[in-house]
């Protein structure tokens, strides 16, 4: 779903205005069709929740998928808790809302990942309308658990980066020789909504210069870049077919990394793989 659809569904929340915590509710099953909120750890709900949605399939279960392609990214580790304590409720004596400080962490990390697609984070999520006090609410976890470790490469937010078909030998050694990593990795798309992130690497990251990145998270950070740069990847990864990409990056000082490259690795095209062979013994 795109994440303007979140947004007008957020912005349809605000104006009715805040949700009535002593209003009268009732406890129902998670339905089977929220799979945002599959694993949270508990099999009932409230309704109306605190988005103020009162009709499983007229409201919760459409909303809700409007959120699947936003937690994809893993733009923080509490943010399907988070989202879930609001689309989901669990069903206890009284409503169990996030702390501010939760709301604060979660918006933190992943309103940058709105704002790579052109929006801000919705004022009907506005982190003090949660409780400041951390004695009946959603707690963050610990910043050793819940953040990832500083030399982690996280994927950068970015211009599109050129897709070069058939390029020449030596195009292809510069942009070994001006970069920091380069991978072959096969990127796919799938063809239809389905629980699974519409994006991701197939099979194995080979190598061809590992630089910054982590041989047993490259994989992982392909597909957040895939998910954060939305607009670059649908132009790269036809839905239902996966294409094998030569991809060069860089390091940034902010800790991220970029794609500057990408070179489709056809059968037909014979300087790619002269470039691979020879890099090792390349002087650049």
């Amino acid at each position: 779903m795109a994440l303007f659809s979140i947004l007008l569904a957020l912005t349809l929340v605000s104006q009715t205005g805040a949700f009535d915590l002593g209003q009268s509710t009732r406890c129902v099953p998670i339905p089977h069709q929220l799979i945002v909120c599959h694993d949270v750890g508990y099999s009932e709900m409230r309704l109306p929740n605190l988005l103020g949605h009162s009709s499983l399939e007229g409201e919760v279960v459409p909303r809700s998928n409007d959120w699947r392609s936003l937690l994809q990214t893993g733009c923080h580790p509490q943010a399907q808790a988070f989202l879930c304590s609001l689309i989901a409720p669990v069903c206890l004596d009284t409503f169990i809302q996030p702390c501010r400080s939760l709301c604060v962490a979660v918006r933190d990390s992943c309103a940058p990942v709105l704002a790579c697609h052109g929006h801000s984070w919705p004022e009907a999520l506005d982190c003090n309308r949660f409780p400041a006090q951390e004695d009946m609410c959603l707690t963050p976890l610990p910043k050793h658990i819940g953040s990832f470790p500083k030399d982690f490469p996280q994927p950068a937010c970015q211009s599109c980066p050129p897709v070069e078909e058939m390029p020449s030998l030596k195009t292809v050694m510069d942009a070994l020789c001006l970069n920091d990593f380069a991978v072959k990795a096969k990127l796919f798309r799938h063809r239809l909504p389905s629980a699974d992130p519409e994006l991701g690497v197939e099979g194995k990251v080979e190598f061809i210069e590992r630089g910054p990145l982590l041989p047993y998270s490259a994989a992982q950070l392909l597909q957040q870049w895939l998910l954060l740069n939305l607009r670059c990847a649908h132009a790269m990864v036809r839905p239902g077919r996966a294409q094998l990409y030569l991809l060069t990056g860089r390091a940034r000082a902010d800790g991220t990394v970029s794609i500057t490259h990408l070179f489709p690795w056809l059968k037909k095209d014979m300087h790619i793989v002269t470039a691979a062979r020879k890099w090792k013994q390349h002087k650049c």
